[in-house]
Parts: structure tokens; C-alpha cells; sequence
């Protein structure tokens, strides 16, 4: 069997705690691997950010739902946000701070659900709000005390709007590309509005209830692309924003605001002239920032096959394990060695060059083309960067794959900790 020196983590230029001292056979492969100190990191940067521009944030679970440490999310944010029943409830049973819930559509049993675990519920247009105003309404009625005595804010209700304007590079992740489902544009709120007065329905009674709204049009982005939608906001929906039934509004997420060079200083700008101007309490709900740099997935060398190059296969799927490698596309990095982005990997350069792939018998299951310092041996270790946010929460048992393992490292310490290993009856229990 193989074994290839292991090899250091990345330093970052701040300094922040990256699996320092990490050992990568002290865990099973393939296994995600989250830094406490890091998610601490990031999360004392969050808090600190939010304090200053007198907001609130929430996690967004969509992103990062590793809930063996969402001790630590719960007592650096206000709380959550989910993007259905399942979420919300998770968000409840293992935070059990703000709840807020986005979904395109509901059923009338995931709503029902909903309206017992969750803060804020946001519509995606003011014709399913009609749907579901009266019960809504009622609910919050029946529940305002039992709330109040309970501690919790009275239930919320309000609605997705979309600014079409994009910002988004990469179209299947831009909620404000042409023709898409997320959200209702202003020209649609006015229409829908219309169609309720023909049903003899008035603007006030249609809106009674909401207190806020909500966008969502960045992807891992920085202040500057949330500067120019708060612009089109401004000029779209600027008489809407300073009705007084306007309380709250909530900029969604994809803001980057734990990377080193995200321009937070904007940000705390944009966010405090928002909420002065419009008099809103203003949340963020970011994902990849609570989990940016805290996260890695390790794997090993199966085989080494050739076949005009070295098909190095792996007990790590692109397709089962981080397919927004394949979405995106994109291509990880890796911990020693140096993907071939587009580089003919033939070309002349010290090292040895191998393509990465899964176990799965799809065809395109190609994480891509990576020099490494030496040959790669059948047992060896590799350790690909940055794989907490959007990759644990998608990962499937497609062919039957397994599904990595969970262990948390603590940089501070040197402590590991398995807490999570997957078999034949996950797969199993999966289907029927």
C-alpha cells in the first residue's frame, strides 16, 4: 500500500486556524472533516460584523447543516434560515433561536408544520400568500401569546421579491436569470395586485399581514454586487420599501463576509443606511461564510489505471460526494498538488500528472486533471480543500456509493472526533 508523505494545510495570510497539526489517517476514508476553530473563526467575524451594522444573521442550513457543532452557531447568530419543513425543523430541535423559512411553494401539511416551529415564513408571490393568508392569519393569532410567554416574537409573515437584476456568473445559481421561478418581479406584484381587485379585493386587505420582504440574487460574492441590487432595488421597489407595513427585510445570502478580502466596511455601510432609510430591521442569511475555509473531505487512492493518462479512481465521487464540482463546474483544490486547469497535461513540468475520479459508473465522474509532487500508489491519502459549505448537504448513495464519514477536529487542541459513520442500511433505507 501506498503512503505519500502527508502534507501541511494552507496558511492563510490572517491567520486564521486551519487544521493545524491535522493528521489525515487519524480518520476512515473518505470522511468530511470540520475544524471547530475555524467554524469559531468565521463565526466571531459574523458576529462582529452584524453587532457593528445593527443587523441580525442567520445561517443558512441550505449551505452547511454539520449540526454537531451548531452549539457554536447557536451562541454566535441570531438563528436560521431553511429552505422547507425539514430544515426548519432541524433549525428548531438543534438551535432553537430565529427560524426563518423560504420555500417556492408549500403544501398545506408542510405549512401546517411550519407555522409551529418557524419565525418568518416568506411566499414566493402575493397569489400563494391569498391562498394562505386566513390560516396564517388565524394561527398567528392563536399563538401570539403562547409565544409571547415562551419568549419567541410573534409569527411573521412575508415575500419573496425579485429585483431582475443579476449578478450571478454561473446561470443554474443566479435567482435572477430570465424566466425564473424565485421570487415575483415588481411588474408581476402589480399585475397580481390588479387581479385581486377584479375579484373585488383591495390592495390593503391583500397585503394585511406581511410585514416584510425578502431578496436573494448573490452566489459567494462580495459587497460591490449587493451595492448594484440594493440600487435596483431602490429604484424598482422604492415606494413599496417606506410603506409602513415594511418592518423587516431580509437580503438573503451569498455574501462572502468571512473571506479576507470582502470589503466589509461596504457592507456595514449599505446595511446601516438601509435599515435607517426604510426603518427595517435587516437580516442576512449567509451559508458558505459560516463554513468558508473550515472543511475538508480525505480520501485515498484505490487504483491507479491507464489509459493515455493515469485514471487515478477514488473512494470520493464527484458525482455522489461534490457535485457542484460538476454543476458549477469547478475544481477543487487539492492539499500538495496543483490542478491542470485547462493546461494540455502533457506539457513538460517536474511532477507526476494523474486524473481524478470516482468509483461510480458514470462516465463524467472526473473531479479533473492534478500534478502532483510524486507518483500517486494505490493507499495514498489526499486531502481535497475547502469542502464544507454546499457539499456535505449534497452528497447521495448513487450506485450505491457510501457516504463519507463526519469528524470534527479542533486546531486549538489537537482533538478529534468521529461522530458520524454511514453503511449499507443508509443506502438501504434510503428506498423502499
Amino acid at each position: 500500500m501506498g503512503g505519500n508523505p502527508l502534507r501541511c494545510a494552507p496558511v492563510f495570510a490572517d491567520g486564521r486556524p486551519y487544521f493545524h497539526g491535522f493528521d489525515p489517517r487519524s480518520v476512515p476514508s473518505p470522511c468530511f472533516v470540520v475544524d471547530r476553530a475555524a467554524i469559531d473563526c468565521n463565526l466571531q467575524i459574523l458576529r462582529k460584523t452584524a453587532d457593528a451594522g445593527n443587523f441580525k444573521i442567520l445561517a443558512a442550513l441550505k449551505a452547511f447543516s454539520c449540526f454537531a457543532v451548531f452549539d457554536q452557531l447557536r451562541a454566535s447568530l441570531d438563528g436560521a434560515c431553511a429552505s422547507g419543513l425539514h430544515e426548519a425543523l432541524l433549525a428548531r430541535e438543534t438551535m432553537d433561536r430565529e427560524v426563518h423559512v423560504f420555500s417556492p411553494a408549500y403544501t398545506e401539511e408542510e405549512l401546517r408544520q411550519l407555522l409551529e416551529v418557524a419565525d418568518h415564513i416568506v411566499f414566493n408571490n402575493l397569489t400563494q400568500w391569498r391562498r394562505f393568508q386566513a390560516h396564517c392569519l388565524s394561527v398567528e393569532a392563536e399563538q401570539r401569546e403562547p409565544r409571547r410567554k415562551a419568549g419567541r416574537e410573534p409569527l411573521s409573515f412575508g415575500i419573496r421579491i425579485n429585483p431582475a437584476h443579476s449578478e450571478g456568473t454561473t446561470p443554474i445559481y443566479d435567482p435572477c436569470a430570465p424566466l425564473s421561478r424565485l421570487g415575483v418581479t415588481r411588474a408581476r406584484w402589480n399585475q397580481e395586485l390588479r387581479v385581486a381587485a377584479c375579484d373585488g379585493i383591495s390592495e390593503t386587505a391583500v397585503l394585511t399581514g406581511l410585514s416584510g420582504l425578502h431578496f436573494h440574487s448573490l452566489c459567494e460574492q462580495g459587497a460591490e454586487p449587493l451595492e448594484r441590487t440594493l440600487s435596483a432595488i431602490r429604484a424598482g421597489w422604492g415606494d413599496l420599501l417606506v410603506e409602513p407595513w415594511v418592518r423587516w427585510f431580509n437580503m438573503g445570502g451569498g455574501h462572502h463576509i468571512t473571506k479576507p478580502d470582502y470589503n466589509r466596511d461596504l457592507l456595514l455601510n449599505l446595511v446601516q443606511d438601509w435599515g435607517k432609510t426604510f426603518d427595517v430591521q435587516v437580516y442576512l442569511e449567509p451559508g458558505e461564510a459560516v463554513a468558508i475555509h473550515s472543511g475538508i473531505l480525505v480520501s485515498s487512492v484505490l487504483d491507479v489505471h491507464e489509459n493515455g493518462l493515469p485514471q487515478v479512481i477514488l473512494d470520493t465521487s464527484a458525482t455522489c460526494h461534490m457535485p457542484d464540482t460538476l454543476e458549477m463546474p469547478y475544481m477543487p483544490e487539492i492539499w500538495g498538488a496543483a490542478a491542470l486547469q485547462g493546461e494540455p497535461p502533457h506539457k513538460e513540468k517536474t511532477g507526476w500528472v494523474g486524473r481524478l475520479g470516482g468509483q461510480t459508473c458514470l462516465a463524467g465522474d472526473v473531479i479533473g486533471n492534478y500534478r502532483f509532487p510524486q507518483k500517486l500508489a494505490v493507499g495514498d491519502r489526499l486531502i481535497f480543500d475547502d469542502m464544507a459549505h454546499y457539499t456535505m448537504v449534497k452528497t447521495s448513495t448513487f450506485n450505491g456509493i457510501n457516504l463519507p464519514s463526519i469528524a470534527l477536529y479542533d486546531s486549538r487542541t489537537g482533538d478529534i472526533a468521529l461522530v458520524k459513520e454511514f453503511g449499507y442500511q443508509d443506502f438501504r433505507d434510503r428506498l423502499s
